[in-house]
């Protein structure tokens, strides 16, 4: 025992942390190394200094650090998310799925503000979700929104000039009136997502979900302690005190990733201001669009009352 002591304080000298917390779990059984991986914003293909998207492309180098750290004995996600694009939560889900299994790690997820829609298609990739009182947890559904521009184009007198090859190329174009077959098809495709949808969360939460809970899929939601009568979660509680619970009090938490340095963050901003001149040309950012999809990032927050 006083050989392990002196151990111990040898290595805590060592001015590499990560390096330290290895070497006290190697020569102590007692304490548990758990990486854990910051999931947060909308989830969307692209992103930019104004819009912090999640995507597979953006964290897939961090996940897989995650699930290789030497010593690990289990991975913790910290979500954060209202949702977004439907095929990068698959995405994720499958990446963070496939590395549980591959190196035989259980998932931990602990949601902050909300995992809704494809923040929660992501929460279930965890083998347990728990997370705060007040957190929103659901909107099980898929939907489609964007804006009409017809009586504006009129107004303003300008002719709109569209030429197809496909009858159905320029469908829900916002600048011509809605054609209502072009909504049913729409809702055709929205209906395979969502089932789609419906299917995954049936199948990681198992027994544990209240099938027969009224508006479980009809892409309602709730807070945390709502949500857990339903199955929707697994507990109440926070990263640091479940964690303990399962793996001791000497539970090492090392996060993984995390914000960009200052200066790499001023340096893409100075970027996209500088593409301002380019702002009509194809080489150039689209610093316009940036301003309006953080805009729109806003708005997906604003649904629950965030």
């Amino acid at each position: 025992m006083a050989k392990r002591e002196r151990r111990k304080k040898l290595i805590k000298t060592i001015p590499h942390k990560g390096l330290q917390e290895r070497l006290l779990a190697w020569i102590d059984p007692d304490i548990a190394i758990v990486p854990v991986l910051r999931l947060g914003g909308v989830i969307s293909a692209s992103a930019s200094p104004l819009r912090d998207g999640l995507n597979l492309a953006g964290i897939a180098g961090d996940l897989e650090a995650a699930f290789t750290q030497p010593g690990a004995k289990a991975v913790a996600l910290v979500i954060n998310s209202p949702g977004g694009s439907p095929v990068q939560s698959s995405l994720i889900f499958k990446r963070i799925r496939a590395l549980a299994n591959e190196h035989e790690l259980p998932v931990y997820a602990f949601v902050e503000d909300a995992a809704a829609s494809g923040g929660y298609m992501i929460a279930c990739a965890a083998d347990e979700i728990y997370a705060d009182e007040h957190s929103v947890i659901g909107s099980i559904g898929v939907v489609s929104s964007g804006f009409g521009f017809t009586g504006l184009i009129e107004k303003l007198g300008v002719e709109r000039r569209v030429h197809t090859s496909g009858e159905s190329k320029s469908m829900l174009d916002p600048f011509k009136p809605e054609n209502p077959a072009d909504v049913e098809r729409l809702k055709a495709l929205q209906a395979e997502v969502h089932k789609g949808f419906k299917d995954l969360v049936k199948a990681s939460r198992g027994s544990r979900l209240k099938e027969e809970t009224p508006g479980l899929f009809s892409g309602e939601f709730w807070v945390a302690t709502q949500a857990l009568p339903f199955g929707l979660i697994d507990g109440i509680g926070d990263i640091r005190g479940v964690l303990r619970e399962k793996f001791g009090e000497k539970t090492k938490l090392r996060l993984v990733g995390g914000p960009r340095p200052w200066w790499r963050r001023r340096a893409s901003i100075a970027s996209e201001m500088s593409g301002l001149q380019g702002m009509s040309s194809p080489f150039g950012r689209d610093f316009a669009g940036d301003l309006l999809a953080s805009l729109e990032t806003r708005s997906f927050w604003s649904r629950f009352g965030l």
